[in-house]
């Protein structure tokens, strides 16, 4: 069974940086694509990025494209994001994500099998 444990979230100011991390155990990580998600209160679940399981292809949403950079480091079996230029906006539970790579082709934004528990991130005006 994949587990799944996030890091690093907080409390910063807008403008600010923060860095995301995603720990894997109980499987082998390089066998798994990955993705982050995050909710803000009342809102449903959106897509942030995803990588590959090579870390070969990334894909990141256009509300995040240009601040926030998804990589992941298998020889660690962790993955990462990191968050600049952080806006209020950018406030939720963030939650790393986890599919197996055998699933036929790469849908970067859906059908993840495993979740963490999530990590708060808030970003003050």
């Amino acid at each position: 069974q994949v587990q799944l444990v996030e890091s690093g979230g907080g409390l910063v100011q807008a403008g600010g940086s923060l860095r995301l991390s995603c720990a894997v155990s109980g499987s082998t990580f390089s066998m798994y694509h990955m993705g982050w998600f995050r909710q803000a209160p009342g809102k449903e679940r959106e897509f942030v990025a995803a990588i590959r399981w090579s870390g070969g292809s990334t894909d990141h949403a256009d509300s995040v494209k240009g601040r926030f950079t998804i990589s992941r480091d298998n020889a660690k079996n962790t993955m990462a994001v990191q968050m600049n230029s952080l806006k209020p906006e950018d406030t939720a539970v963030y939650y790393c994500a986890a599919k197996p790579r055998s699933r036929a082709g790469w849908e970067p934004r859906y059908e993840y099998d495993y979740w963490g528990q999530g990590t708060q991130v808030t970003v003050n005006s």
